[in-house]
Formats: structure tokens, sequence, C-alpha cells
């Protein structure tokens, strides 16, 4: 009985991919090659600069990334407010599975500030934390193809917020604010001045971040152009691209974020002085 649902199992698997692939051979093979309004080129130009396909908001023509990150703002506050008023105050002793997500979340960030910054660590868990949620939504965001309408009537699918490079570099310098405020509130000038001789901080960061969601978007967006590459494998590029940049961004700006914070508010030795001996 056993080896009779085997194989009637590998026979409708068999059949499914053989429909697949013949649905997949014919589409490539007698699908009408559809008018390009641009060159490949000029599509991924666009999608670094992005100089033609913008949104008007209030009259204004604005980069689509602008109003991507004002729907992913809006949606972590209203979820962030939700969780405050109707998750948190019901949590028990021992957690649900909603309670546990929660708590390993916020368990990872408080140990990765306490592992890298070990004086002062509660309000920098607290900023990667919000910097490290804002970054994953952020770069899974395109995954949801949320339409829009340029001005020039086109219609195209809104980006990740941060594949605008006026994002990365915002979030860079914030993180960078953050690290120089520290070093000023517990090292005064001396804290100042060991933190700014890493002038280029928060250029690093913006471009590693921007960097590493732009060659994604890019993959993607050569992918999408072809006709031959633009059935099924599209989707697997998509999704392994931006899940692995999500989680690899994540982790690596929430550690270099708690990394040099903790250089920062790290108390600095005293110089002890030496009585010189007075020679007789």
């Amino acid at each position: 009985m056993k080896s009779d649902n085997k194989s009637k199992r590998f026979l409708f698997l068999a059949i499914w991919l053989l429909i697949i692939a013949i649905i997949i051979v014919g589409i490539v093979a007698f699908w009408p090659p559809g008018a390009k309004h641009e060159t490949i080129k000029e599509t991924m130009q666009d999608g670094v600069l992005h100089e033609h396909n913008r949104i008007s908001l209030f009259g204004l023509e604005v980069n689509p990334a602008l109003i991507s990150a004002y729907i992913v703002t809006a949606v972590l506050l209203i979820a962030a407010a939700l969780i405050r008023i109707f998750a948190i105050p019901k949590f028990k002793l021992i957690p649900g599975k909603f309670q546990s997500i929660i708590e390993k979340l916020v368990e990872f960030f408080s140990d990765m500030a306490n592992n890298n910054s070990h004086h002062k660590p509660k309000f920098i868990g607290a900023y990667i934390f919000g910097a490290g949620v804002y970054i994953f939504f952020s770069t899974i965001f395109e995954l949801f193809g949320i339409q829009a309408v340029t001005t020039d009537g086109a219609s195209i699918s809104l980006p990740a917020p941060i594949s605008d490079i006026n994002a990365a570099i915002a979030l860079g310098v914030l993180s960078y604010a953050i690290i120089l405020g520290a070093g000023i509130r517990f090292g005064g000038l001396r804290g100042a001045l060991g933190v700014l001789k890493d002038f280029s901080l928060p250029i690093s960061m913006s471009f590693r971040l921007f960097g590493a969601l732009l060659s994604g978007l890019l993959v993607t967006e050569l992918v999408y152009y072809y006709v031959g590459l633009s059935f099924v494998l599209p989707v697997i590029v998509a999704v392994l691209f931006t899940l692995l940049h999500a989680l690899i961004q994540t982790y690596v700006l929430a550690t270099l974020v708690s990394i040099f914070y903790g250089e920062a508010v790290e108390p600095k030795p005293k110089k002890v002085k030496v009585k010189k001996k007075e020679v007789i």
C-alpha cells in the first residue's frame, strides 16, 4: 500500500511539473515580445536615480521611495501602538506564540547592546531595535508590489525606501549623530574628538546599506527586463535577494552602531600623575 501511495504521489508531481514546463515553454516560444518603453540602461539607471518615474504628492513631484518610506513608517507606528495597547498588557508568565516572538526579538537586540556596549546599553538597545525593524520591513516592502501611478500616467511598483540613496544617508547620519551625542554626553570634549576621528563612519554605513539593496534591485530589474527570464525566475531571485539583504543589513548596521556607541560611552582611564623625585 505504501509503495502504491508513493508511486501515485510521484506520478501526480511529475504530471504537474510537466504541465508547468509546457506552459513556460509555450509562453517563451509564442508570447509576442512587448514594446519596451525604456532600454535596459535607462531602466537600471532609473532604478538608481529615480529621475523619470516620479509620483505627485500634494502637487509636488517626489521620489516613489519617499511614499514607500511614509507607508512603512505609518504601518510600524500603528503596529507598535496596537501591540502596546492591546497585546503587552495581556502578556503572561508562560508566553504564547506571539509573546515569544516579541520577546525573542527584543532579547536579540538587547543582548547585542549589552555585549557591544557594556556601559549605558539601554538607549542604544532601543535604537538598534527601532532601526533594525525599520531596515528589515523597508527592505521586504518591495515584495508586496504596491502599485502607484506616476506623473506620466504609468503604473509602477513602489520600491524599497532604502533603495533611495537619500534614505540610506539619512539613516547613516542619524546613527552617527547618536554615537557623537553619546561621546559628548559621557566623554565631554575628549569623547567627541574620539568619535569625530571616525569621520568616514556615516559614509561607510550609508553606502554599505544602499549598495547592498541596490545590487538586489538591479539584478531583479535585469531579470524582469528580458522576456526569456521573466517567468518564475524573478520570483525566486526577488525573494531570495530581498530576504537575504533584509537580514544581513539589519544585523550589520545594528552591530556597527552598538560597537561604536560602546566605544563612545566607555569611561576613559584617567592618567595617573607620577610625582618626580627630588634630586638632593
